[in-house]
């Protein structure tokens, strides 16, 4: 565990300016183009900065000090800064926790406007609900925007004006409302000569962050239209590089979701659905935020789960002798992606084969996947563990070793991730599918009072 750190005194803590300015403050929305909030700002009557704060708050949970997420970040931070600097202006980086800084930046700028992007994740709406607070407490206005998805929150709802908790009505609802919607971008470089003159200033380095440099290779934010165009054929071989891996440039707004479906919308509409999907998990999350600690579906929370710490020792390590699994988890392990096929097998076989709550293979996925995201991480947790919305049902239990022959029947996936299969040194499996088939079915029926 990371021990939070006390904020060291930053430059921008030791500059004073009486010079009304607007903060545009990016979180996960590191881009300066098609950026709702910074175009907003940009608007404003006053010379608009930019800041980014690495929240403690965040950073003090995590266990890796070369956390590769944290780097991603921080190497987009510093292409922004060059973007900035080209403009002669640049954005003040700071560390600590939201409400320490904003204190100190209310103390030392005449701050009229904050601007930034919404964000639905139950942290993050109490961190902005606070600084709001804070901000009107000294007169300072505080507006957001919607940016990271089309449609949000109350956007989509059914007819009768309820959320939808069933992916397939959502998605058809979503789709019919995207052909009566302008996706516009927004023409943030119409107004960047409305940005803060501000010389370059030092950006702090990762160490002082608490976290090291890792040298991990990220996706590119560009995909080549041929995989989107073979999506719907290929999508489920997981021995082919044919998914987009956008997922990490999602999840921090590096590239925008309105320029990605106005892309994507004429080639495959089976790519699209895996977009509205992220949605649809994200309005969930919002409308249902007690899915975060708990089974969507309260019955599912009386499961008897084995918890079994050696058992799930092995599947972290890719040792439970199931080789689609194993591969699987040591993908995940050494790059930080697992192909999305994968990502069904392993969770399901940690649920309903080994009987472990589905919150411990969340917080795994958690703390190793480049492109974690909340909403769609959990929703997908529980989809697997049959506990969430729009769940796969509890007796359907994917055999480890069909799904093999079904999606790599040559084990080139396999071979590529588990060197030692075809050597005796390959651990026998953890289970039998059989044994452990018939044990979840008994224990969910009991549980949920089918028996």
């Amino acid at each position: 565990m990371i021990h939070e750190q006390k904020p060291s005194p930053l430059h921008l803590f030791n500059m004073k300016s009486s010079t009304p300015i607007t903060i545009c403050w990016l979180r996960r929305d590191l881009r300066l183009h098609d950026q709702a909030a910074l175009y907003h700002a940009l608007k404003s009557p006053y010379p608009v900065q930019l800041i980014f704060i690495f929240d403690t708050n965040i950073l003090s949970k995590l266990n890796n000090r070369a956390d590769a997420r944290v780097n991603f970040i921080y190497l987009q931070l510093q292409r922004i800064k060059q973007q900035l600097h080209q403009r002669g202006a640049d954005i003040w980086i700071e560390n600590g926790s939201p409400e320490e800084v904003w204190e100190k930046l209310l103390q030392n700028h005449s701050i009229k406007e904050v601007h930034t992007n919404h964000d639905y994740e139950p942290y993050a709406i109490h961190r902005d609900e606070k600084i709001k607070t804070l901000l009107a407490s000294r007169g300072v206005k505080f507006y957001t925007w919607k940016d990271q998805v089309i449609f949000e929150k109350d956007e989509v709802l059914s007819s009768t004006g309820k959320s939808y908790t069933v992916y397939t009505p959502y998605s058809r609802a979503w789709l019919q409302k995207l052909n009566t919607f302008y996706i516009k971008p927004y023409p943030v470089e119409k107004y960047l000569h409305n940005l803060a003159e501000s010389p370059p200033m030092p950006m702090p380095d990762l160490k002082s962050i608490g976290f090291e440099t890792t040298y991990i290779v990220f996706p590119p934010e560009h995909v080549p239209d041929k995989i989107i165009r073979e999506y719907a054929t290929t999508r489920n071989t997981p021995s082919l590089d044919a998914t987009s891996h956008l997922g990490i440039h999602l999840r921090f707004g590096t590239i925008s979701i309105r320029e990605l479906v106005s892309h994507v919308k004429n080639i495959s509409e089976t790519y699209l659905k895996e977009l509205i999907w992220r949605e649809f998990f994200m309005q969930i999350l919002w409308h249902y935020p007690h899915v975060v600690n708990q089974s969507f579906k309260k019955p599912y929370e009386a499961i008897p789960w084995r918890n079994n710490e050696g058992e799930f020792k092995r599947w972290c390590n890719g040792e439970t002798g199931f080789p689609m699994v194993d591969a699987g988890m040591r993908e995940l392990n050494e790059t930080g992606f697992m192909h999305n096929r994968v990502r069904m097998i392993t969770a399901s076989f940690l649920c309903k084969h080994l009987l472990i709550d589905w919150r411990w293979g969340e917080a795994y996925f958690a703390e190793k996947l480049l492109d974690f995201e909340l909403a769609s991480n959990n929703g997908n947790w529980q989809w697997a563990a049959g506990t969430g919305c729009d769940a796969a049902p509890y007796f359907r239990i994917f055999n480890p070793i069909e799904q093999q022959k079904k999606f790599d029947p040559k084990g080139i996936y396999i071979r590529r991730w588990v060197k030692e299969i075809d050597s005796f040194s390959y651990p026998k499996p953890i289970v039998d599918h059989k044994t452990a088939r018939e044990r979840a079915l008994t224990t969910y029926k009991q549980a949920l009072g089918t028996a």
